[in-house]
């Protein structure tokens, strides 16, 4: 079976490295040939032998702008000819498309007689007219829709758009996230930690609905009841496009400016991207995902894989991963106060909160690993292709 993979984006986020996963765990008898555009994606494909084609892609957003909206219609309807170019050429079995973006390039391309179409949705788009007929062509035209969590699915109302929703979670590869491959002392050491120092972490792209400012104001409320705490920041404004939501790069000098204000230069590390996010990991007490909304959170079920007790924000995917007070704790994003008072209960347990991150490995590796999340993909496409 050949399957033609679409990714809108040259970036690399969680929705890329979920499909960057999924291509090395395909068994033999399926082809892969990716298409996307140039840049930190396609380089990692390329480094894992794998077919890559170049389309133009889009950054545009799906919200109405008189400047921006016309430029994001033209590439999408470029890239959408591209496709159905390389649909002809290479006469693949299935395209999957790895966004809702994808989703709606993909399916313009789409003949009559072109082969079955998969969407992946894993984001949460405003109720906004633009997001809901872009939800709704997308359901018209795929075969199946899935959905990275049930909280996408509902909030997005999928099952109004396509007669066949599949809700998959994003899966962890354990053999990379494994507690026992890695020297935690090393990790610590590396990054300048000594001591007992309580380590927070928080890893994902640097934007305001990722909650980082969020993490260092929770600090802050932490150093001020006498703990000896640090906190990690790992990641990078990936998104920096004019039509991004957000001017991230803002956002990161804004951090910066309230570690500051809050004398807290030197507890906060700010790390940049890092492709070591296990040893990052490793040298964690407690992962935060402060996030005002979470459509799946890739990053919590990775922290669990590593043995590390999570608080996650209570709105979105983290509350389908794990439950709270057994693997971690959900709480209500945006609220500094609750968010110390919990870390400061499991950092005041004897073994800082080990049992929590024992109990949230086991139930990873029995709910959320890559070979089943493998094999329910191909169950999928065997029943549309």
């Amino acid at each position: 079976m050949q399957v033609l993979y679409l990714n809108h984006t040259a970036a690399v986020s969680g929705a890329e490295r979920s499909l960057l996963d999924l291509l090395g765990a395909l068994p033999t008898h399926v082809s892969p040939v990716v298409a996307s555009p140039g840049g930190e994606f396609a380089r990692l494909v390329r480094a894992a032998a794998i077919d890559h084609e170049l389309v133009l892609g889009t950054a545009g957003s799906l919200s109405l702008h008189w400047r921006r909206t016309p430029r994001a219609g033209a590439e999408i309807l470029t890239t959408a000819l591209q496709v159905r170019r390389l649909v002809g050429h290479h006469r693949p079995d299935l395209v999957h498309a790895n966004s809702i973006r994808a989703g709606i390039i993909a399916g313009l391309a789409r003949s009559r007689t072109g082969p079955p179409l998969v969407t992946h949705v894993r984001d949460v788009l405003p109720d906004r007219p633009v997001s809901r007929a872009s939800l709704r062509l997308v359901g018209a035209r795929s075969d199946a829709l899935v959905a990275n969590s049930r909280f996408t699915s509902d909030r997005n109302r999928l099952p109004e758009r396509c007669g066949l929703v599949e809700v998959l979670h994003s899966p962890v590869d354990l053999a990379r996230f494994d507690p026992g491959r890695v020297d935690r002392a090393a990790s610590r050491g590396s990054l300048g930690i000594v001591g007992s120092d309580l380590v927070l972490g928080v890893v994902g792209q640097i934007t305001p609905w990722k909650g980082q400012l969020e993490a260092i104001e929770t600090l802050g409320a932490l150093t001020a009841r006498g703990l000896s705490v640090r906190l990690l920041v790992a990641g990078s404004t990936t998104f920096v496009d004019e039509a991004t939501r957000y001017d991230n790069r803002a956002y990161l000098d804004r951090l910066e400016r309230r570690t500051e204000e809050l004398g807290l230069r030197e507890r906060v590390q700010i790390l940049g991207q890092r492709d070591d996010v296990p040893e990052i990991m490793a040298a964690m007490d407690i992962l935060l995902v402060p996030s005002w909304e979470e459509p799946m959170g890739r990053t919590v079920l990775e922290g669990m894989a590593m043995e590390r007790p999570v608080i996650a924000t209570s709105v979105g995917g983290p509350a389908e991963l794990l439950i709270d007070g057994v693997h971690g704790r959900l709480l209500p994003p945006r609220d500094s106060s609750a968010w110390a008072e919990a870390i400061e209960q499991i950092a005041g347990r004897n073994d800082r909160g080990a049992g929590l991150g024992r109990s949230a490995r086991a139930r990873v590796a029995s709910e959320f690993g890559l070979k089943a999340h493998v094999q329910r993909l191909l169950e999928l496409y065997g029943d549309l292709a």
